[in-house]
């Protein structure tokens, strides 16, 4: 049961970030909304920047149906923990970025903190 109630959540987690960089790679002045101000969305290089992280978004929730659908509940915990450093990574940017604490702490870092609390019962599973 507890391994079925992960699976779900890794599942949601993976459909979110698709989500969030099909809808950046289709407008990336979206990204504005992520927490760092003054983003320089109509720079068109910047732009191509956003694009890039849009596809790395993209491929990260994709990866996560590929493990789900492939190995091990004991894998995908792995790959949940791993992977949590990305948006814990973002949430230092936004912090370090003068950005919004609430976006930071409520977007990011709690998105890192449910990452790893699936890869936790992954692993204990």
């Amino acid at each position: 049961m507890l391994t079925a109630v992960a699976n779900v959540l890794a599942g949601l987690i993976g459909a979110g970030i698709i989500v969030i960089g099909l809808n950046a790679f289709r407008a990336p002045h979206a990204a504005a909304g992520f927490g760092i101000p003054g983003t320089p969305t109509e720079d068109p290089a910047f732009r191509a920047w956003l694009r890039v992280k849009a596809v790395r978004d993209i491929a990260s929730g994709i990866l996560i149906f590929i493990v789900l659908a492939g190995a091990t509940p004991h894998l995908l915990g792995w790959y949940m923990l791993a992977a949590s450093g990305m948006p814990a990574g973002d949430a230092m940017i936004v912090l370090r970025s003068n950005g919004p604490k609430a976006v930071a702490y409520g977007v990011h870092a709690a998105t890192a903190v449910v990452m790893v609390v699936i890869s936790v019962l992954l692993l204990v599973a």
